[in-house]
């Protein structure tokens, strides 16, 4: 199996030539078990506009395996995302989505002032399902949606050419072969630190 992070803007599969899965055999080693699939193939799925970790399967074994997992919801994923106003406290939604039960917990990182958007969040979500969407979804259930969300949020609170600040940065699982458990975390973008630096540097500026 490999573990990529996946950028943003990429679709992960689909009609179009430019997506991960056909980029994958270029950039992978191919594997060397009697059972590896004829090209890499990704056992979930992550939006188009979000970027972060993303597990791949180079072996039928590895496909069984990990799909088996992320079907009985034992592999935890965790995102970073920035939403839009104050969020006042940890929580969990509870809001079915296309009438299938959904669930995402999150927790909050940092607040800042902006003279723009008044507030930003910057939150740790856990979702215990994997409904298209759901952490959107969800957030913008509640008045926060995801800042860059071109679908769920507002137009006016759009921010220009920084897309959707949404990044799944961990994940934990049972290797597909020793069965061990393996934890992988990243680096949150910068450009999340990036735009609450600014924005708080902007309202101190301005509010002095």
């Amino acid at each position: 199996m490999a573990i990529i992070n996946k950028p943003p803007g990429i679709t992960v599969s689909g009609n179009s030539f430019k997506n991960i899965f056909n980029a994958l055999p270029y950039n992978l080693k191919e594997s060397s078990e009697i059972d590896k699939l004829f090209k890499p193939t990704p056992v979930h799925r992550l939006d188009n506009q979000t970027s972060g970790i993303l597990l791949i399967a180079k072996t039928k074994t590895a496909q069984v395996e990990l799909g088996n997992q992320f079907s009985n919801k034992t592999i935890q994923k965790k995102y970073c995302t920035i939403v839009v106003g104050e969020v006042n406290n940890n929580r969990v939604i509870n809001i079915p989505i296309e009438n299938k039960d959904a669930e995402t917990n999150f927790e909050i990182i940092k607040i800042v002032k902006s003279l723009k958007y008044k507030e930003l969040s910057c939150l740790k979500v856990s979702p215990k399902t994997g409904r298209t969407h759901q952490i959107r979804i969800h957030l913008a259930s509640i008045g926060h949606p995801i800042l860059g969300d071109k679908l769920y949020g507002y137009s006016t609170m759009l921010h220009k050419g920084k897309g959707l600040f949404l990044s799944a940065t961990e994940i934990t699982f049972l290797h597909p072969k020793t069965f061990k458990t393996v934890h992988i975390k990243i680096d949150v973008p910068n450009k999340f630190n990036s735009l609450l630096n600014r924005e708080k540097r902007r309202w101190n500026t301005y509010n002095l």
